[in-house]
Formats: C-alpha cells, sequence, structure tokens
C-alpha cells in the first residue's frame, strides 16, 4: 500500500526476528562458492534513522532493538554492533542493508520498492555495482524478473498487509512463484494479530516443497502486534535448527 512506510516501525521486536533469520539465511547460503541471486518485493527505504521524528512518534524500537538482549556471537548481534561502531547508535538496517552486508559481490540483489518516497531514500542507500533497483510492484516485478539469472537464490516477500486480502495475495503470489522458480527459496514473513488473518496463508503455503514456519509472541505486546511469523519454502539443509534457537530469544 502507498500510504505505508516502514520507518514508523522500524526496530521493532518483529524486524528482530526477522532480520535476525535472514541473517541466519545468508550465512547458510554463502557457505558455497556459488552465486546466488536475492530478490526483495517490498523493499522500504534499505535503512533507518530510529532518531527520527517518524520513529520517534511511535517509539516501538524502544521496545524492540533498543530494549531486547541480542545473543553475544549470533550473526545478527555482531551485523547491529558493527553498524552503531561504523555508522551511528540510532542507524537500524532494514533487510535490503542486511542482504548487501552479509551477501558477496559475486551475488546479485534486485530490490522493489513502489512507494516514491521510499524508493527516493532507497535509491540514495543502495547504489551499489551489485544491486539493482526497481521502482514498481513488487508482486509484478518478482514473477517478471523470476527465474532469476544465477537461478540459485532466495526471495524476500514482507509487504505492509494494511488491508486483510493482502493475505491471499501473498499465498496466490508464493505459488505461481513456486511454479515459475521450483528451486527458489520463499520467505514470507507476516503479522500475527488476535483476528488471526494469518492462518489460511500459512495453510497455503505449507502444501509446497520443504515448508518451515517460525512463529514468536511477544511477551508484552506494545501494539496491536502480537507476534512475528515467517514462513520458508524450499527450507535451506540446516536452517530450521539455527532458525529454532531465534525463536527461543526473550521477545
Amino acid at each position: 500500500m502507498l500510504s505505508y512506510q516502514h520507518i514508523y516501525h522500524a526496530g521493532n521486536l518483529a524486524d528482530v526476528h526477522k532480520h535476525a533469520s535472514l541473517s541466519v539465511l545468508f550465512e547458510l547460503l554463502t557457505k558455497k562458492d556459488k552465486p546466488l541471486s536475492y530478490i526483495e518485493t517490498h523493499s522500504g527505504r534499505g535503512v533507518y534513522d530510529l532518531s527520527s521524528v517518524e520513529s520517534e512518534k511511535t517509539k516501538e524500537a524502544q521496545f524492540g532493538i533498543k530494549q531486547i538482549k541480542l545473543p553475544e556471537n549470533h550473526i545478527y548481534t555482531k551485523l547491529i554492533s558493527r553498524i552503531h561502531e561504523e555508522i551511528g547508535e540510532n542507524i537500524y538496517p532494514g533487510s535490503p542493508f542486511i542482504a548487501e552486508a552479509l551477501l558477496r559481490p559475486t551475488d546479485t540483489l534486485h530490490l522493489m520498492e513502489l512507494h516514491p518516497t521510499e524508493y527516493k531514500y532507497l535509491y540514495q542507500y543502495m547504489r551499489y555495482p551489485n544491486t539493482h533497483l526497481h521502482h514498481r510492484d513488487g508482486f509484478e516485478g518478482g514473477l517478471g524478473i523470476c527465474p532469476p539469472n544465477p537461478a540459485r537464490g532466495m526471495i524476500f516477500i514482507d509487504p505492509s498487509y494494511e488491508v486483510k486480502t493482502e493475505y491471499k495475495t501473498v499465498g496466490d503470489f508464493a505459488i505461481k512463484l513456486h511454479k515459475k522458480w521450483n528451486v527458489g527459496i520463499i520467505c514470507i514473513w507476516y503479522p500475527i494479530l488476535k483476528e488471526n488473518y494469518h492462518f489460511e496463508l500459512v495453510e497455503t503455503l505449507k502444501t509446497m516443497n520443504n515448508f518451515y514456519k517460525s512463529e514468536v509472541y511477544f511477551s508484552k505486546p506494545a501494539t496491536a502486534l502480537l507476534g512475528s511469523g515467517l514462513a520458508i519454502i524450499n527450507t535451506p539443509f540446516g536452517a530450521d535448527e539455527e532458525l529454532n534457537k531465534i525463536k527461543k530469544w526473550n521477545f
């Protein structure tokens, strides 16, 4: 949706869950020398200033990345610490920035964002040689790009879910995408709300290959968001063990 800007929510507990999980997946995928493709359908601006007016308005990061105790030696923890040291304490990396930091020069990134303001920032922050920016609808663009070259790789789907029909849209998109790119890893984030809109989406995704689900519920929800969910199709070997460890963090 063109009204959504993630800066209001950056660094919340859902971000910690999904970005820590993505960091694990990037670490596993880069163990092989073979290059890969990484695609995002809803990239946002890539980098967030948690001291901004927008972030301060909601203060979601105060109950998220600024409060949670991260395991000392986790790849996500190391990345956050490095960013704080090199850029600033109030800078929070979105998934595009994490991908660029943890993937290699031989890997290819495709980042899609339709919102004009978000795309402007994305263009400002993410102009790297191996990164291709697309000012287009992520669902349309994802189907257009796939199967990518190289065919080995992952797509991350993280829309706003501002309207409940988007859960069905994501499920339908994943089915079409899986048919076009049956070797691709499909990673989908979804919010957990009291209405449980995600139930139907998860049931749809469970029908596909090597399905894995990670859900965490927040002990003290600061908003209507009760928890965070991540579903993966074609889950990489060994990923479930590492991702299950994140579910035990003190959310």
